[in-house]
């Protein structure tokens, strides 16, 4: 018998030579872990997939672009734009004949107010009031003028005639009618050069367009 069969053991269960037997590896773990991870990446790659299927059958790349497009037309057409998206129209200003002025002098030079509207009658507006200043304006206007109308003149006869005296002040009053008031003051020397003023007035009938992006800022 040999050394390394254990006692009591004979016949086919006798181990001879002078080695030990050698043990084999267990094979059917490695298959195990093999095949679990192969389940992991094969369920990723289904999941991967069906997503894939859903956004070409839902639309998601046009919905994303269709989104993208959207953004871009709120960027370009702005808070002034109108509910079709495009940019709204100036307000329409009044043409200098359908704006009545009264023309005060609150300074010490006589004649003024009267030179003055006879000047701004040349150039179309309507007449009313030619006189010195009121009480409260009378030699206390130290600029070249003020411009006094009501609330709603603020957008519309007051600017109008500012172009006519570029440097004049505008102030609003609680008055109810739509003519205006030009208080000549003590550093007035005359109204605006006609072609300066005829200028001013089509820029402001035809206000610049919006800047565009700035190059730092992504095109849509």
């Amino acid at each position: 018998m040999s050394m390394l069969t254990p006692p009591g053991m004979g016949g086919k269960y006798r181990i001879t030579g002078s080695k030990y037997p050698r043990m084999r590896r267990n094979r059917g773990r490695r298959r195990l872990v093999l095949a679990v991870v192969a389940s992991v990446v094969a369920v990723g790659l289904i999941g991967w997939g069906t997503l894939q299927l859903i956004d070409v059958f839902t639309g998601g790349d046009k919905a994303t672009a269709a989104s993208s497009r959207g953004d871009c037309a709120a960027k370009r057409s702005g808070p002034s734009d109108g509910p079709s998206g495009k940019p709204s129209a100036p307000k329409a200003l009044p043409e200098p004949g359908q704006i009545k002025v009264n023309v005060f002098n609150a300074t010490a030079r006589g004649g003024l107010a009267k030179d003055v509207a006879a000047a701004l009658k040349k150039r179309g507006f309507t007449v009313g009031k030619v006189d010195n200043a009121p009480k409260e304006y009378d030699k206390k206007v130290k600029g070249t003028g003020i411009l006094l109308g009501a609330k709603s003149a603020t957008d519309s006869a007051l600017p109008v005639l500012g172009t006519q005296l570029a440097d004049a002040e505008s102030r609003t009053d609680a008055r109810k009618g739509a003519e205006v008031d030009l208080i000549l003051g003590a550093k007035f020397k005359d109204l605006a050069k006609k072609k300066d003023a005829d200028k001013a007035l089509a820029v402001l009938a035809k206000p610049k367009p919006t800047p565009s992006p700035s190059s730092g800022q992504k095109d849509c």
